[in-house]
């Protein structure tokens, strides 16, 4: 059962974010991956408050199906790197470097945060 619950919540995540990227670029059209950077870091901010908040054994489960599914679904670690890569093959040098620097820095600080609100 929990194979299935994380598979559809890992369906509902990626879901999810589709329409962050969508309505990011219906209404800012840009090559400046905005939507993807937020659902990594919204996802950190999931997965910190999920990890902490719930740690019975029962708990267990919950932490599979919504880390290892919906915010599985959500964040794109590949995503994370080939933007970047992209941005720099197209001479966006500027961007690239930050993308690089500053995904993992929000990640871990919405992680944290996610920590200090299961707290």
């Amino acid at each position: 059962m929990t194979l299935f619950l994380a598979s559809l919540f890992g369906a509902f995540g990626c879901v999810v974010r589709y329409l962050g990227e969508y309505a990011v670029r219906r209404h800012h059209p840009t090559r400046r991956p905005w939507a993807t950077v937020a659902a990594n870091a919204i996802g950190c901010g999931i997965a910190g408050f999920v990890a902490y908040q719930f740690t019975g054994a029962v708990d267990a489960h919950v932490r599979d199906v919504v880390i290892t599914g919906f915010c599985g679904g959500l964040t794109t670690f590949s995503s994370a790197f080939a933007i970047p890569a992209i941005l720099q093959r197209e001479h966006h040098w500027g961007y690239a470097v930050t993308l690089i620097v500053a995904t993992p820095l929000l990640c871990a600080g919405f992680f944290a945060a996610g920590v200090a609100l299961a707290h």
